[in-house]
């Protein structure tokens, strides 16, 4: 039998029923929900159209004043990309996302090529460099080889004038030993003298910035000429810039000259010891190239899967090439026989920089990823995995790792925001200089000797170039200048003018210091 509280309940049910009935309700609600079940099915059925392709823009040959740069200005726009169309260039579009094509053969200079202008001066030039000697005396202890007058192989050091006479073993390896490969007797060392010259001299005028490479800059080096003021830099698209500050004027391209030979960043770049006209460049695309000048072309040196994240050459030594791939492996390649005649994998994780010791080139320091920075003996490696002479040890990856000028220190830059110094006779002292390396979207910071052993030189974050003497173990000076508007995050001495020196950025600019 319902209770009150039932039949209650009920009769409200009922009138409510009536009452929604009457108004349509839920016929209206139904038609509600089927609307919006029809407008969603249609919203995941619906396809955007592609937008369409931009209409190819007009190519229009501009001058240097219609480029949009400012009078006290130089290089790149801004804006400038490396689009091409035939041998011209177009500059209203953005710049590209992706780099060019991976080609596994030679590349002429006219594929290459995609600055301003023409190239012919910068033949000119380095083909020029070819036929009168340009090197005066060098200022650091590295080896250059001379010829006497019998052509008899000699060496002279950039602290002395002494030259004395040296045999060069110039056949291939019988053996599996790599000492007798590397095995050469040089001159007897000789400390360098120090250089006197006043920092506060250090200046940087407008004529001495430009944006020599559309992207973010890898690696800077001076052409190694006291005659020839010009810069090479290597960009994360792949690009080569060069840049002859000598002939900045010039209307057609400010002395620049753009060339795309790698698809990926450029990882290291060498000038050939004996023939400058020569140059040789290597990038992650896993790809070494020879830059000939004389030819005309990028010839295809060495390729690989792997990327290769840095290369160097021993002093003295212009037919092997020393470079390291993929994790840690270290690879040694005879150009004249093209082939590996060595290999090791020295760390556990990718090698960022090799370097020789001035005076004793058998003497090798490399940095890796893996925290750690190591020396070897050339001689002392054979076909087992070698020991280090010595290791400093980073709590986070190690980015440089370079020989002062007298072969007698070793200074590292790592992320651990720390510049190991590591000096005495078997390197067994070490000093931790506080320098706050963490960076994002530069290029990581690789500390470089000056002139002598007195200095290191390494950008930081107020865009300023700190100076720090290794003996005080701290900054003693920061070279800044309202021109210098980005962090030059790689930094290169003139190895033959004391107090030009070059800081590059990830804008692709690049500032050279001069002496007043």
């Amino acid at each position: 039998m319902a209770t009150e509280y039932e039949r209650k309940r009920l009769e409200n049910i009922r009138r409510n029923d009536e009452m929604l009935a009457a108004l349509n309700v839920r016929a209206k609600a139904s038609s509600l929900l089927s609307a919006a079940k029809r407008s969603r099915d249609d919203s995941k059925s619906f396809k955007k159209k592609k937008p369409k392709p931009a209409s190819t823009p007009t190519v229009i040959r501009m001058s240097l004043r219609t480029r949009g740069l400012n009078p006290d200005s130089a290089g790149l726009p801004d804006g400038f990309s490396d689009f091409r169309m035939g041998s011209q260039i177009t500059h209203n579009q953005p710049s590209p996302q992706k780099q060019s094509p991976r080609l596994l053969a030679p590349i002429p200079f006219e594929s290459a090529y995609e600055g301003y202008g023409s190239y012919t001066q910068l033949v000119d030039t380095l083909l020029g460099i070819e036929s009168k000697s340009c090197r005066g005396k060098l200022v650091k202890g590295e080896i250059g080889v001379v010829k006497d007058e019998n052509e008899s192989p000699m060496v002279r050091t950039r602290s002395s004038s002494r030259v004395s006479k040296v045999s060069v073993k110039k056949e291939e390896p019988e053996d599996d030993s790599f000492s007798d490969y590397v095995n050469k007797e040089f001159s007897i060392p000789v400390k360098p003298e120090k250089i006197e010259f006043d920092l506060d001299l250090l200046t940087l005028e407008p004529q001495n910035v430009a944006r020599v490479v559309p992207g973010r800059i890898f690696v800077v080096q001076f052409l190694p000429c006291e005659n020839v003021k010009m810069v090479a830099a290597g960009d994360k698209l792949g690009n080569v810039g060069f840049w002859n500050l000598d002939c900045g004027n010039e209307e057609d391209n400010d002395g620049i000259y753009l060339f795309t030979p790698h698809s990926a960043p450029v990882s290291s770049i060498v000038f050939q010891q004996n023939s400058l006209s020569r140059v040789i460049s290597s990038s992650y695309d896993g790809l070494i190239r020879l830059m000939d000048v004389e030819k005309s072309v990028f010839d295809l040196v060495y390729s690989t899967d792997e990327a290769i994240f840095s290369l160097s050459q021993r002093p003295n030594d212009e037919q092997s090439l020393y470079f390291g791939q993929d994790y840690g492996v270290f690879n040694v390649w005879d150009l004249r026989a093209g082939k590996s005649v060595f290999h090791w994998e020295l760390h556990e994780r990718r090698i960022n920089s090799i370097d020789f010791n001035p005076q004793n080139p058998h003497v090798m320091a490399t940095s890796s990823t893996d925290g750690t920075a190591c020396l070897w003996d050339l001689r002392s490696m054979g076909a087992k995995k070698p020991k280090t002479l010595s290791t400093v040890n980073h709590s986070r990856a190690v980015h440089s790792a370079y020989f002062s000028p007298s072969g007698l220190s070793l200074a590292t830059t790592s992320l651990d925001n720390y510049i190991g110094v590591l000096s005495g006779a078997n390197f067994e002292n070490t000093c931790m200089i506080y320098h706050n390396n963490t960076s994002r979207w530069i290029s990581k910071f690789k500390a470089v000797w000056g002139w002598d052993d007195s200095y290191i030189y390494v950008g930081n974050l107020s865009k300023k170039i700190d100076v720090i003497n290794p003996k005080l173990k701290r900054t003693v000076m920061e070279l800044h200048n309202p021109l210098q508007r980005a962090i030059p995050c790689r930094i290169h001495c003139h190895p033959y003018n004391v107090g030009t020196l070059a800081g590059s950025t990830a804008g692709g600019q690049v500032y050279v210091w001069t002496t007043k």
